[in-house]
């Protein structure tokens, strides 16, 4: 039997914003991790030439898997054959199947605190052990080699995500490279979620493959493709790992929907419009960035990418889902208590998305900034 697991809370969160958006409330959504925009206007029409023409059924890509190819090669100078990959329903496929065909049921696999809620609970419903590592502000809330160095016993494998969900911070070059080689010298297996590459702010981003080419690679459309709701990513195998992860993914979930995969394959060819949105990411991040220190909260991590800002609250509050509540109740703001990424620390905590439209964040802050300045200070 799985183990119980705890419930993602941005989604209560995020249930009682659509009751208050029910009863008339304008409510303004920075709780998840999605892109308010579409999909690109390319893909959309292609998706409606599909529609008109074919029927389609049980289908992967090939077109699609070499254009992913493609692109590895020309952002991270990395070769690929299209036999490494399989086109999942989103990124949450692929983790659960990277997990399932490199472990078993009692292994031992690293994560960083804070991170991604579903890593630790998608861990435990497959019976596996979550080893968090607690990783503050002095290490720039990411692990480290030197942490994965000082576990003792190594453990079976790593969850590594840069950018990081909730803090988006960006592991370096260097640090990267120092990862794969203690993984390597320890007999630790590399799961690298990089779903949020493409949004960065600065930072170069890399992929792992770049220093591991055993690791596993999960990746998704829903966030700079801005397509979540079209439940489309992909997973990259090591050679050793294809023909297992392929029997896995036809039994476990058939294929990914082949109206998405049609319209993927065009919106990776729609870099100026979806460049557009990063345009529109990095001034919510400015106005963020500059509006949060006079509500009090001048503890942040460094968003270096992604689209979330990681902001400590403990001068208000040690019960972050008490306090996203009541903000949404009295704001119409729905935001992510830290407890869903931290069960240790996050009560201390909350995540913003500004991947909404600059006038949605500038209305948000025009809610949060008398909010917070009428909350008692602990």
């Amino acid at each position: 039997m799985g183990q119980d697991i705890a419930p993602f809370q941005a989604i209560s969160i995020s249930r009682r914003a659509h009751e208050l958006k029910a009863a008339g409330q304008r409510i303004l959504h920075m709780e998840f991790g999605q892109p308010s925009t579409g999909a690109p206007k390319a893909a959309i029409a292609a998706a409606h030439g599909v529609l008109d023409s074919e029927a389609m059924g049980y289908w992967e890509s090939l077109p699609l898997k070499e254009r992913i190819c493609q692109h590895y090669q020309d952002s991270y100078g990395v070769s690929l054959s299209p036999r490494r990959l399989v086109i999942t329903c989103g990124a949450s496929p692929a983790l659960v199947l990277a997990l399932a065909t490199a472990f078993s049921p009692g292994d031992r696999i690293a994560i960083a605190r804070p991170g991604y809620v579903a890593y630790r609970n998608t861990l435990r419903a497959l019976n596996m052990e979550p080893v968090e590592i607690a990783c503050g502000a002095e290490v720039r809330f990411q692990l480290s080699a030197a942490a994965l160095e000082a576990l003792e016993p190594a453990p079976m494998g790593v969850i590594i995500a840069s950018p990081a969900n909730p803090t988006g911070t960006i592991i370096p070059k260097e640090e990267l490279a120092a990862i794969a080689e203690v993984c390597a010298r320890r007999g630790i297996q590399i799961i690298s979620d990089e779903i949020y590459h493409g949004l960065t702010y600065g930072p170069k981003i890399h992929s792992m493959l770049e220093f591991a080419p055993s690791a596993y690679i999960v990746n998704s459309f829903s966030k700079y493709f801005s397509m979540a709701g079209w439940r489309l990513g992909w997973l990259v195998s090591p050679e050793a790992g294809v023909a297992r992860t392929g029997a896995y993914i036809g039994n476990l979930f058939l294929t990914a929907p082949s109206l998405a995969q049609h319209a993927g394959l065009v919106a990776m060819d729609s870099r100026e419009e979806l460049e557009g949105h990063l345009d529109v990411y990095r001034r919510n991040r400015e106005l963020l960035l500059g509006a949060l220190p006079g509500l009090g909260l001048e503890k942040i991590a460094p968003p270096d990418g992604a689209f979330y800002i990681y902001a400590d609250v403990s001068r208000f509050t040690d019960d972050s889902l008490g306090f996203c509540l009541k903000l949404l109740e009295e704001t119409g703001v729905a935001t992510a208590p830290g407890v869903d990424f931290d069960p240790v620390e996050g009560g201390r905590f909350m995540r913003f998305s500004f991947a909404l439209s600059t006038p949605e964040i500038e209305e948000a802050l025009a809610r949060l900034e008398p909010w917070f300045k009428a909350q008692p200070r602990r």
